[in-house]
């Protein structure tokens, strides 16, 4: 069996979630996916997936082994194209990560645009709210909301986000007054899993150097921002988001942002690609196109939580 094939084949079951879904898609039949997928292990000597009847997994070598599939399977694509000479032309698979939430509310819209412009483009959208490694996994490109550490990496800026406090118009007409951060500790909170669940943290106060922490029992603690807001939104406590993630909200009137003045420093939003890759046609071509889009779309967000 050939070696590249069986790749494609491995990574499009990764992708589809199981093995008879990658058949599907691949057009191959379920024994002929799963010899590729034997193939491959008996070549590296190793279980790459861990398998049932209904899901895959990989296996700690499995997710290494994927990672330098993808790029292998990414670098021959783009060598076929300069072979062909369709140097100027974007076409072929482009691979993006965001995350959850600015993925699938601001940049999923624009990548659907994009793809109406380019017939020859097919994308592919990873929404994971954990840093990625661009090189590592094959991506193309990323949408960051985050300080860049020094690297290789091709960076954009786009926008900027803070981390705010916010609370429905009938919790805090209710509740007792909120000068400073320490007045949170009497306060229902509801706290997002990734932010931590026994404090929340503050710049220090002018003319000190000492950060602030507010010591804090959240009444609730979910996983997705989606469930923090819409607790806020019935009411139910004080929550800590991205300012993108609420702007509609605050601009409905829905929730209102509160201590703004004790907000950490902004989140710089930046557009990043692996050093290189902007030669390549579909990759340049998608940032020239988002780009511009994605400021416009976070400025907006940003003017509707400073209103």
């Amino acid at each position: 069996m050939d070696r590249i094939d069986a790749m494609r084949v491995f990574v499009s079951a990764l992708d589809e979630g199981s093995l008879a879904a990658a058949g599907r898609v691949l057009g191959r039949s379920p024994a002929t996916v799963t010899r590729a997928i034997t193939f491959l292990e008996s070549h590296v000597g190793v279980q790459l997936l861990h398998r049932t009847t209904r899901s895959i997994r990989l296996s700690e070598a499995g997710e290494r082994y994927a990672a330098a599939c993808r790029r292998i399977l990414t670098d021959l694509e783009e060598a076929d194209m300069l072979a062909a000479g369709e140097r100027g032309a974007p076409r072929g698979l482009l691979t993006i990560t965001a995350p959850l939430v600015s993925g699938s509310r601001i940049l999923r819209p624009i990548l659907d645009a994009f793809l109406e412009l380019q017939p020859a483009v097919r994308a592919r959208l990873l929404l994971l709210d954990r840093t990625v490694s661009l090189m590592d996994e094959g991506i193309d490109v990323g949408l960051r909301i985050a300080h860049l550490p020094d690297s290789s990496l091709v960076a954009t800026r786009v926008g900027e986000v803070r981390k705010v406090l916010c609370a429905s118009p009938s919790y805090l007409d209710s509740a007792a007054p909120i000068e400073s951060p320490a007045d949170l500790a009497s306060h229902r909170c509801i706290q997002m899993s990734a932010f931590g669940q026994e404090s929340w943290n503050f710049p220090p106060v002018r003319g000190a150097s000492v950060a602030r922490h507010v010591a804090i029992e959240p009444r609730l603690v979910v996983n997705t921002v989606e469930a923090a807001v819409e607790s806020a939104l019935e009411g139910r406590g004080i929550t800590r988001v991205l300012s993108y993630q609420i702007a509609d909200e605050v601009a409905a009137g829905r929730l209102r942002i509160i201590l703004a003045e004790d907000e950490p420093t902004p989140l710089p939003v930046h557009l990043i690609t692996p050093e290189g890759r902007l030669s390549v046609p579909k990759v340049r071509a998608f940032f020239d196109f988002a780009a511009p889009q994605l400021k416009a779309e976070f400025a907006r967000r940003q003017r509707a939580c400073a209103d």
